[in-house]
């Protein structure tokens, strides 16, 4: 099995982290959460997060490696995905991404593509003061195909998309002033 990875993805308390355990003993695997909340330290209630006692001794990676003071963007996650991947591929182990973010899997699986975009604060500042409808009517006219994927009532990622639209130059600029 050289340098092959395992992905289990499904929601919160349906038996992943035990399943992932069972595969990393039988495999001589190390897991990668794939949590887009238990990246963050101090974050234990209400996230899920596997203890040390339902470990069971098989080394996790990206638990409890943000501050959540601190944005920690996909990009980060898969950064830091990867270099685990290569650490756990070197020690000849299996790599075990396990989680129920399936934009984290995605980026990592190759599902997607990423541009390295960072936060335009101002632009978002901006963005904030507009309703879901509002940015969605935006987003239409900047990126059309975006639009008709992305989840309309989401304000976080409407205005993210927004943000890459106009990073990347795929809108007329002129659009961004009017409401």
């Amino acid at each position: 099995m050289e340098n092959k990875v395992i992905v289990i993805l499904g929601p919160t308390a349906s038996g992943k982290s035990e399943m992932a355990v069972k595969l990393a003993k039988k495999f001589n695997g190390e897991i990668i959460s794939a949590d887009s909340r238990q990246v963050y330290r101090g974050m234990d209630i209400g996230t899920g997060k596997i203890t040390q006692k339902e470990m069971r001794g098989i080394p996790h990676h990206l638990l409890d490696v943000a501050s959540p003071k601190k944005v920690f963007t996909v990009i980060d996650f898969k950064k830091r995905a990867e270099k685990a991947i290569k650490d756990i591929i070197k020690r000849g182990k299996i790599s075990i991404i396990c989680g129920g973010t399936g934009f984290y899997i995605q980026a990592i699986t190759g599902g997607i593509s990423i541009p390295e975009v960072k936060p335009n604060w101002k632009l978002r500042k901006q963005l904030e003061k507009k309703n879901a409808e509002q940015l969605f009517k935006m987003l239409k006219k900047l990126d059309p195909k975006r639009s008709k994927t992305i989840d309309a009532k989401n304000p976080r990622r409407l205005i993210r998309a927004i943000e890459l639209a106009q990073s990347l130059g795929h809108f007329p600029r002129t659009t961004l002033g009017k409401s």
